[in-house]
């Protein structure tokens, strides 16, 4: 099995839930100042078809027709080559038919997303290479913060207003940074944890049960040392379900929390990981140091558990780890998040980007990319029309894959991204060796 590396927790802001892109990128425009973040209706001047052209954003027909015939350069992570795949060959091919849009697919870390929007804002670039950015948490707060982003925008677009809950916490929230409008959702991701169902049969639904779990499996279990994403997202399921998730959840709507206050509410969990250490992989004395690490040695059989951001269909797909994977959840929950689209303060093609980000919040994209790729929906299926939500509800799940209505009703909220560095050197300090 070829190894995945595993990426920190700052990394992961950038990439959680994988809105997989091409690589092409588009050549850097320049001209006169930019006019920053202002309000939407505001900025119309400065944006539309192209900058210069005026559009009222209040009228949907309006902005059809100034996006018709444009390019729109979307920017983010391009690792995923399922949803590179998808993109390529069934949204880009739908804006075309529908739009006349043309969806250029940029594969940039978004460190140098946020370097290129800073360089072309000191230098003047009136017309950015950038138009809409698939975005998350800190990098959001900061870019939203110093003026990189276009908006409020999410009341334009039809299909928001139509079928997504904007009131829940997930889209009001982004990591604990208030979305404000600014941010448009396009996909939801959720932790799984995994086993070779050939070889257990019962899986532990509770922290009280995975503790009894590691005990029957002694030396079997770990997780990836926090610090990376995957094992500061598992070390937070556990600490939820010791805690609460209503206690949990505190966290992400704590950015300015000290030590102290995060301590307060974390430390019974803390006690609980020490817990487990004497039945762990290396007995906790070390940690498998990323993701990658822990899921090799669950495809070698040296761990009989595992765990990610989303199940591994993939990888049971092409037969790296065994067909009879089963995944599942705590009744307590995991960690959850929502990946989101930002347009850029100076997008020369705002209409495309809106037009481009509406179609991605469409019921039938929704349905495909959940047919497709297992992605979880970000629309209320009370409000999307029947017919589709029966779509939703006959979509036939593979081996490896659980129910997305499981999902959602066992979601638990991240901590807030600032919240998230003093969770791991709590844990540092208190769990290895221990």
């Amino acid at each position: 099995m070829e190894q995945k590396q595993g990426i920190s927790r700052r990394q992961f802001v950038k990439v959680a839930g994988a809105a997989g892109v091409l690589i092409a990128l588009p050549s850097l425009a320049s001209g006169c100042a930019s006019g920053g973040a202002g309000g939407a209706a505001s900025s119309a001047a400065s944006s539309g078809a192209a900058a210069g052209a005026e559009v009222d954003f209040t009228n949907w027909d309006a902005v059809l027709e100034a996006a018709r015939g444009s390019e729109v350069n979307w920017y983010g992570w391009g690792g995923d080559d399922a949803r590179n795949n998808w993109i390529e060959n069934y949204l880009a091919a739908r804006l075309k038919d529908k739009y006349d849009i043309t969806l250029n697919l940029v594969g940039m870390d978004i460190n140098d997303i946020l370097t290129q929007l800073s360089g072309e804002m000191q230098a003047g670039v009136q017309e950015s290479a950038i138009d809409f950015i698939w975005i998350n948490g800190e990098n959001f707060a900061s870019a939203k913060a110093n003026g990189y982003l276009w908006g409020p925008f999410v009341d334009y677009l039809p299909n928001y207003r139509d079928y997504v809950d904007g009131t829940a916490a997930d889209i009001v929230y982004d990591f604990g940074s208030p979305t404000e409008g600014f941010e448009s959702p396009y996909g939801k991701a959720q932790m799984c944890f995994w086993v070779d169902g050939a070889k257990i049969t019962d899986t532990p639904k509770n922290p009280d049960e995975f503790l009894e779990f590691c005990k029957a499996h002694e030396g079997q279990v770990t997780y990836p040392e926090p610090g990376d994403f995957t094992g500061t997202a598992f070390i937070s399921c556990l600490i939820a379900g010791v805690v609460g998730k209503e206690n949990f959840e505190k966290l992400a709507q704590m950015p300015e929390a000290t030590e102290e206050e995060v301590r307060a509410i974390v430390e019974p969990g803390m006690e609980y990981l020490r817990s487990l250490n004497p039945y762990l992989w290396n007995k906790g004395t070390t940690f498998p140091a990323d993701s990658g690490t822990v899921n090799q040695m669950f495809a070698d059989g040296e761990l009989v558990f595992s765990m990610g951001y989303g199940e591994p269909q993939s990888e049971v797909d092409n037969g790296t780890i065994p067909a009879t994977t089963k995944s599942f959840l705590f009744e307590t929950g995991t960690m959850a998040n929502t990946n989101f689209h930002a347009i850029s303060a100076n997008a020369p093609h705002k209409a495309a980007a809106l037009v481009a980000i509406n179609e991605l919040t469409d019921p039938e994209v929704e349905l495909y990319a959940y047919e497709e790729l297992g992605k979880i929906s970000v629309l209320d299926m009370e409000k999307i029309p029947a017919d589709v939500k029966a779509k939703f509800d006959a979509v036939p799940l593979k081996s490896a894959q659980i129910p997305m209505d499981e999902k959602l009703a066992h979601r638990v909220a991240e901590a807030a991204g600032q919240v998230i560095p003093i969770l791991e050197k709590i844990w540092h300090d208190e769990v290895p060796g221990k």
